[in-house]
């Protein structure tokens, strides 16, 4: 529905930022749970070698 309305507009601009945006709310997740995940590692393994 978004695409179609932007699309019809024919502004590229507004078509990109809103891509943009998509991308940007996509990948902050996988950010998250990378960041969760490294922290996790460093404690597993910092508390086998002790």
């Amino acid at each position: 529905m978004c695409r179609a309305s932007l699309e019809s507009e024919g502004n590229t601009m507004k078509s990109e930022a809103v891509n943009d945006g998509i991308v940007y709310l996509m990948v902050i997740p996988y950010v998250l749970v990378g960041i969760v995940g490294v922290v996790v590692y460093r404690m597993y393994t910092k508390k086998k070698t002790q």
